[in-house]
């Protein structure tokens, strides 16, 4: 890893869209688990497997760090980002909070066409075979995720900025992560539909009281499964 301290070459176009490309495929890695939270990042592998040179490489890992999908310890290197119970739980409350107002927000500010919209993607999000399979929640990213859309209809860009942007997708790698929970995917549609419902009766209280409800569930899933986890680890491990 003592290479990652040499200066990021000047990137032409051409460096610029390989750059923008493996920082899309690591980033979709990290995201669906197939990088490993807490694995060592080694430039030379991933420059091999991606077939790309250092220079964007490099590029591509700072993008990374910036959305906190990577962190840098001393004296190791870059390393795929893995929150203790602490910090899942911190992150949770932040989007419990956050996208609770952005639901208020989105009840007060959203066109009606957004609104219909909104509820064409839940609509997509029913008949995808993972769901229907019970083995999982609709996962893609952006104008398809159903809380991406209500924090763009907010209007607010600070939250925008906060929840679409720089933590968008660390909290993305952990609802992928916790999405196949038993019945859960189920249960989260209907609480979505709930939310989607107040929204489009303009009812700002209820939407944020429902968001964050779903939020909640969201939270008390996720320690059930930390916990599960570490009380199921050979002694020394958790």
């Amino acid at each position: 890893m003592q290479g990652l301290s040499t200066p990021t070459p000047v990137l032409t176009d051409e460096t610029e869209t390989l750059s923008e490309n493996v920082f899309r495929r690591i980033q979709a890695a990290i995201v669906k688990g197939e990088i490993a939270p807490g694995s060592k990042i080694s430039e030379p592998e991933l420059a091999r497997t991606y077939g790309i040179s250092r220079g964007p490489l490099r590029e591509a890992i700072h993008r990374l760090e910036g959305q906190r999908l990577l962190v840098r310890v001393p004296h190791v290197g870059a390393r795929v980002v893995s929150l203790d119970h602490a910090e899942l739980i911190e992150l949770y409350e932040i989007r419990e909070s956050l996208e609770g107002m952005a639901c208020r927000l989105a009840a007060e500010r959203m066109s009606q066409a957004d609104i219909d919209e909104l509820r064409r993607v839940l609509d997509t999000h029913e008949r995808d075979a993972a769901f229907q399979a019970g083995l999982g929640y609709y996962q893609q990213e952006g104008d398809y995720d159903f809380h991406y859309r209500i924090i763009q209809g907010s209007g607010n860009q600070t939250l925008v900025k906060m929840l679409c942007g720089e933590l968008y997708q660390l909290v993305r790698m952990y609802r992928i992560q916790f999405s196949a929970t038993p019945n859960r995917p189920r249960q989260a549609f209907a609480e979505h539909h709930r939310i989607l419902d107040a929204i489009a009766d303009r009812d700002g209280e209820l939407a944020e009281l429902l968001m964050r409800r779903h939020i909640g569930a969201s939270k008390r899933n996720i320690e059930r499964h930390y916990m599960d986890a570490h009380n199921n680890s050979p002694r020394g491990e958790k």
